[in-house]
């Protein structure tokens, strides 16, 4: 959930509501009408869609949940048709009992956690600690959630980049899930960024295990110190390589992103995801043009405009109105 200044009753009602809104729209006489005030109620703050999608895990758990057998019925014909406010109240009723029953079932078989948190960050760097008291610091533009479950403490990197300080627990293995793969740890320091599909984790203190596919059996590369681990999608196992002591990936801490000689098809992810509109490549000639330089993670917007003062470039834009970048077309030698 975002962390927000809510009161203990505002966000109890938000619960309320997410609760009604997943038992009203899973029912068959849930109107047009009311489907457009749960889409206005969702869309009014992000911790409404949050929690409705809290909501619909808890409800989708209950449905596969093993039930108690049913008292015996007595074989009594109906007399008359059961009021339309008797339903909604038998409704309300099973779904307010179903509903902690599945979470309490879901998080004793490790299929639920028992705490969600939500973080952001957009136009600064954000420092937050978790439920277990693990400190995370989010880069610019990245987002994550953290979920407790019962045998693993569990964050899912969405977007961006984060620099996890993860408190010791040797029965509860922390875990980040970021694109297909996933880091494993109990208690150690550590940077992961991602973007698209491309994942780099920098290992700065302890140890984690990298798998580069989570679906795949295995607990994946164990890095040490000073170790980075690389994978996108596709890959069956993360490529490995060790860092130095002037590595620039925690750079942006410092509220720099320092680009050493690289090709442009390997700076603009590091460039990319600091904005809006992402920077593309002509063709393979212009990826292998060179940059460099220190430039502030706050003001990249800028740097679009100023390669082709520094480098023998020109920008054009595609279809989708995404600026490209081409290599100046080079001159015939003179006779």
């Amino acid at each position: 959930m975002t962390q927000e200044s809510l009161s203990e009753a505002e966000y109890d009602a938000i619960t309320d509501a997410a609760a009604h809104w997943c038992m009203r729209l899973h029912a068959v006489d849930c109107s047009a009408e009311e489907r457009l005030a749960f889409e206005q109620w969702r869309d009014a703050h992000p911790l409404h869609a949050f929690e409705y999608e809290a909501m619909l895990e808890i409800w989708d758990v209950a449905e596969h949940l093993p039930r108690p057998p049913l008292p015996p019925t007595l074989d009594v014909p109906l007399t008359a048709a059961v009021p339309a406010w008797r339903r909604y109240a038998i409704a309300a009723s099973v779904c307010a009992l179903a509903l902690p029953l599945a979470a309490y079932g879901g998080w004793n078989l490790g299929w639920l956690p028992n705490s969600y948190q939500h973080f952001a960050a957009t136009d600064n760097v954000r420092q937050v600690t978790l439920k277990d008291g693990s400190q995370v610091e989010l880069n610019l533009n990245t987002e994550l959630t953290f979920s407790n479950y019962k045998d693993e403490r569990r964050v899912t990197l969405k977007k961006g980049e984060a620099f996890f300080e993860v408190s010791h627990d040797l029965s509860h293995p922390f875990v980040v899930r970021a694109g297909e793969g996933k880091i494993r740890v109990t208690g150690t320091r550590f940077n992961v960024w991602l973007y698209e599909d491309q994942v780099r984790v920098n290992l700065i203190e302890g140890s984690v295990l990298v798998t580069s596919n989570a679906a795949l059996p295995g607990d994946g590369l164990r890095l040490g110190p000073a170790m980075q681990a690389q994978y996108r999608h596709g890959d069956y196992m993360p490529q490995i390589s060790q860092t130095y002591a002037n590595d620039n990936a925690l750079a942006w801490r410092s509220g720099k992103l320092v680009l050493d000689n690289l090709a442009l098809n390997e700076a603009l992810p590091l460039i990319n995801r600091y904005l809006s509109k992402p920077l593309k490549l002509a063709d393979a000639n212009t990826g292998a043009i060179r940059v460099g330089g220190v430039y502030n993670i706050k003001e990249l917007g800028g740097l679009v405009n100023t390669l082709p003062k520094v480098l023998p470039v020109y920008l054009t834009r595609n279809t989708e109105g995404d600026p490209v970048i081409n290599s100046m077309p080079r001159q015939p030698p003179k006779t």
